[in-house]
């Protein structure tokens, strides 16, 4: 879906992803058979699938280049402030009028009116120079560089050179999604907890994230990205240390706290990364951005699957060493790859410099 934005305008097939988003809501409402409403959901899947990678196009082309791990920050805070008060109040309006689901659609459709006019009103309509076919001799590198200012390869052409980080999303994602499904069944039955302190755990955790997000982000703008994008497979190791060290429910809390809180600390950092590894080929942005998010999201389907087949072989202290060493390997590969990355901007501003002192000055 990146394609389409890349090749057309990212303002208008924002906007179309929103409209979607608003037709779906209002299908919904004249939904009659399971196979109507499977149907209606995959109208959702589409505008996810294209609102995704053009919304992370446009913070990474406004957020600024000293702010841009912040704004991905607020960005992910923002969205889950919204998805829990959506779900709060489609809550009261059904407990209110007797499970009157018509009322909770029109006023759905209603709030989705608000993001289309903004977006469509506000959001600049850019478009990227038009490609030029260039067949290049060699797959290119992590950055392109300066003599390659006026080569526009597609995003297929690229994709080898953006491969090392599409395995770094999934790796950290999977890692860390490991025990996202499992973590009811390890509180109740293997620390004993109730659902009343797994709710309590649960409701003060969600507290924590909300300050966690733009303070990250700040961290990564101002000190050390790498740092915090390895807060996400720290955290997955201490979680699980803690959760074997401590099996109740001081331990469970900590550990469920950690994990919460460096999923957050991912986000800005990952968002910040995306942004910098597309920004040397502008014009397929919103594609290699779609491809580092598909990694993303293809380890947040594979770690439960993972994880629950390691269970079944080895139970839970199987499945938690099992993350830990994973964790750790994701530790050394983010090092690798975020060093190799920084080092080659490096080489880019010294060959760039180096050519700006050549030129003749004009008098």
């Amino acid at each position: 879906m990146g394609w389409i934005a890349d090749r057309f305008s990212l303002k208008w097939t924002f906007v179309t992803a929103i409209g979607l988003r608003s037709l779906e809501v209002i299908l919904l409402i004249f939904a009659g058979s399971p196979a109507q409403l499977y149907a209606i959901r995959s109208v959702h899947g589409i505008s996810k699938a294209i609102r995704g990678p053009v919304a992370k196009t446009l913070i990474a082309e406004h957020g600024g280049k000293k702010t841009i791990a912040s704004a991905f920050a607020w960005y992910g805070t923002t969205k889950k402030v919204a998805d829990s008060l959506g779900g709060a109040v489609a809550g009261i309006l059904l407990t209110a009028t007797s499970s009157n689901f018509l009322l909770v659609f029109i006023v759905a459709f209603l709030l989705s009116i608000l993001p289309l006019y903004v977006s469509a009103r506000y959001i600049p309509d850019e478009k990227h120079a038009p490609k030029v076919a260039v067949k290049t001799s060699a797959a290119p590198s992590l950055l392109r560089t300066k003599k390659d200012v006026e080569v526009f390869p597609d995003a297929v052409e690229i994709l080898p050179s953006i491969i090392p980080f599409i395995v770094l999303g999934f790796l950290i994602s999977s890692t860390a999604t490991m025990l996202k499904s499992l973590m009811p069944i390890l509180a109740t039955e293997y620390a004993g907890l109730s659902e009343a302190e797994l709710g309590i755990i649960y409701t003060v955790s969600a507290f924590a994230i909300l300050f966690a997000g733009p303070l990250f982000g700040w961290l990564s703008d101002n000190f050390s990205r790498k740092l915090v994008l390895m807060t996400r497979s720290l955290a997955n190791t201490s979680s699980s240390i803690i959760v074997i060290v401590v099996p109740h429910l001081l331990g469970i809390f900590l550990g469920l706290v950690l994990d919460r809180v460096g999923g957050v600390a991912f986000q800005p950092a990952w968002g910040a990364l995306m942004a910098d590894v597309s920004n040397s080929y502008k014009e397929s942005r919103s594609q290699i951005i779609g491809y580092m998010s598909m990694g993303v999201d293809a380890g947040k389907l594979f770690g439960p699957i993972l994880a629950g087949f390691l269970w079944s072989i080895g139970g839970i202290g199987f499945v938690l060493g099992m993350r830990i060493l994973l964790a750790l390997v994701t530790e050394l590969y983010t090092v690798v790859l975020t060093s190799l990355l920084e080092n080659q901007q490096k080489k880019r501003w010294v060959s760039w410099t180096k050519t700006v002192k050549r030129q003749p000055k004009a008098y």
